[in-house]
């Protein structure tokens, strides 16, 4: 039975990967909204998830490619491939209009290029600190802080390792789950009580899920404003980061 099943799998493995994703992501939103009241997104509790299977998969096999290194789930490496990947991107830039982001006025300009900057830097930083002394690693952690899409995307462009760009998908994750759970906390306080507010906010976070999820415990009306910002912000990483940001590091570290 069980040598049917695993046959099943591994000639089967591209549906199966949808199935194992389709599994996960359920599971993530019955989580998110039932014991976290969807104060943390169901895309982190899923990547959360994603990042222990990869582990186990890598313990078990000895190898670098995470789950799919074992036979019967080699679809996973298909689904999560850097073509199906990118178009996921695209996927979530699809409904921002470059016209919307008028509506910011500059302030809003200047907030996501902010919050981009602000990002990669302190996420540079951290990881020069932890040892990190090249430019590919250094980059590719600083993009993971800016958001978990930049850093996989800035990753693979300039050639990081798969241990490293792991850590810049944890990284991003922190970040997405901190803005979750601090957003409702500091709302009143900072005036995140407004559409203007809420679109700046969304520029400096960046990190769609984070934003979306902590202006929805905020108030579920500013999530459009944020959200809109915040997908530019990936979009603008996704664009800075494995260019212009990566250049600029190599040039200083040499």
């Amino acid at each position: 039975m069980l040598n049917i099943i695993v046959d099943l799998f591994t000639k089967n493995g591209l549906v199966i990967s949808f199935l194992i994703v389709g599994i996960i992501s359920l599971f993530s939103n019955f989580v998110s909204k039932k014991i976290t009241k969807g104060r943390i997104h169901a895309s982190a509790i899923a990547i959360f998830i994603a990042l222990i299977l990869a582990y186990i998969g890598g313990a078990v096999t000895g190898k670098e490619k995470g789950l799919s290194d074992i036979a019967m789930f080699a679809g996973i490496g298909v689904l999560g491939s850097s073509s199906l990947r990118d178009f996921a991107i695209i996927a979530t830039s699809y409904g921002a209009k470059v016209s919307e982001i008028k509506k910011c006025g500059v302030a809003g300009i200047i907030s996501v290029f902010a919050g981009v900057l602000v990002g990669f830097i302190a996420g540079a930083i951290v990881a020069y600190c932890f040892g990190y002394h090249d430019a590919v690693s250094v980059a590719t952690i600083g993009a993971g802080t800016v958001t978990f899409v930049v850093g996989p995307v800035t990753g693979a462009a300039v050639g990081a390792s798969s241990t490293v760009i792991a850590l810049s998908i944890a990284a991003g994750l922190v970040k997405s789950i901190m803005v979750m759970l601090l957003t409702p906390v500091v709302a009143k306080k900072i005036g995140l009580d407004n559409p203007q507010s809420a679109m700046i906010f969304g520029g400096l976070m960046g990190t769609t899920s984070g934003t979306s999820a902590g202006l929805a415990a905020t108030d579920p009306k500013l999530v459009p404003y944020g959200a809109m910002t915040a997908t530019f912000y990936t979009g603008l990483g996704c664009l800075l980061c494995p260019s212009v940001l990566y250049t600029l590091t190599k040039l200083i570290l040499g």
